[in-house]
């Protein structure tokens, strides 16, 4: 293997950092996710909060362009169809 420039080597430093971050934040909204789907199912009182927690964690995932926001509001819709 040829040896990186210092660039490629903070750029891969860099790469690593963000896929966790990313990686984090999704896993984050489908953990929300899945409780609301969970609430819905038994009819729970909290629901309005937890799609608000949703809602907010797409949002947030868009602004920081984790996900598009395209996707995001795809995906907001289809959760705000289920209520």
């Amino acid at each position: 293997m040829a040896n990186k420039s210092k660039s490629a080597k903070k750029r891969v430093r860099q790469d690593v950092k963000r896929r966790l971050r990313n990686k984090s934040a999704l896993s984050s909204i489908k953990t929300k996710l899945k409780a609301y789907k969970a609430s819905l199912a038994e009819g729970s009182d909290n629901k309005d909060e937890l799609l608000r927690s949703v809602v907010s964690a797409f949002h947030k995932a868009a602004s920081k362009g984790i996900i598009h926001k395209r996707n995001a509001s795809r995906n907001i819709s289809r959760i705000s169809k289920l209520s």
